[in-house]
């Protein structure tokens, strides 16, 4: 049994996976801001996992690890040791602990199918993703930071995760992101999302753009909306695709990658 946690600025998913890779508990709640209560949540909520048989834990982080410390961007939470995470050995028995990126780990798990080079975005509390050929990770995925570039948009230099994420569009039209409507609020999306699409497929030249995050979910209402719009700027488009799993690509990427490590 793989057990993975994905700690997202919003949420925190702990997942079960079996060795064939189905899902077979899962469960959410909300990412608290002070690290003593997250972690208070987090060891409450996994001792409803300790009846499985765990053989390794990956533990999913929205921010970059460097050696034994990490920092959590959209939780401002800097140079954190990853002894942090120390208590879940007690629970576990010393069950052998991975730390990786969460966008990484959605990149390894949506790209692993296209065998030429492939990009994968999420559009959720930030924007993320990363760059992959061939089911492994490139090299320069690790310095890929699309949610941080800059752009206009309505007369203001932001960054594109304040324009585009789920976040972004939810506070815009004032609901979830899943739950706008309207086919102008899609014209508006599709005019969001191609101010960063566009420089990433001149750039990279990626053969496969992967949306996910919560507007993977809504991926069919914006569709056409978006080529349409790509198409005014670009004259040969790849291939775009909802994620298999929009919304956990993070624990799916967990469990392949414990699988395979």
């Amino acid at each position: 049994m793989f057990l993975v946690i994905d700690i997202g600025g919003t949420k925190t998913l702990i997942a079960a996976f079996d060795k064939r890779g189905k899902k077979v508990k899962s469960f959410k709640f909300p990412t608290s801001k002070n690290q003593d209560s997250f972690l208070t949540d987090l060891l409450q909520n996994l001792k409803d996992f300790q009846k499985f048989p765990v053989q390794k834990i990956v533990i999913a982080l929205p921010g970059k690890i460097s050696g034994i410390s990490f920092k959590l961007g959209n939780l401002s939470w800097e140079n954190q040791k990853l002894s942090f995470f120390k208590p879940l050995k007690n629970l576990f028995e010393d069950t052998p602990i991975i730390f990786m990126n969460d966008a990484n780990l959605a990149t390894y798990y949506e790209a692993h199918r296209y065998r030429k080079k492939t990009v994968y975005l999420t559009f959720s509390t930030g924007i993320g993703g990363g760059i992959a050929r061939g089911g492994k990770l490139l090299p320069e995925s690790s310095a890929f930071e699309p949610g941080h570039q800059k752009y206009t948009f309505n007369g203001q230099l932001l960054e594109w995760e304040d324009i585009a994420s789920a976040n972004a569009i939810g506070a815009t039209y004032g609901c979830q992101a899943t739950d706008v409507k309207g086919k102008m609020a899609f014209v508006d999306i599709a005019e969001r999302m191609t101010l960063g699409l566009t420089p990433i497929i001149k750039n990279i030249k990626p053969s496969t753009i992967i949306i996910g995050g919560p507007m993977g979910m809504i991926f069919p209402k914006f569709y056409k909306s978006l080529l349409k719009e790509l198409k005014k700027s670009n004259s040969k488009l790849p291939k775009i695709v909802p994620a298999k799993h929009p919304t956990e690509s993070v624990v799916y990427g967990g469990y392949l990658y414990a699988k395979k490590h």
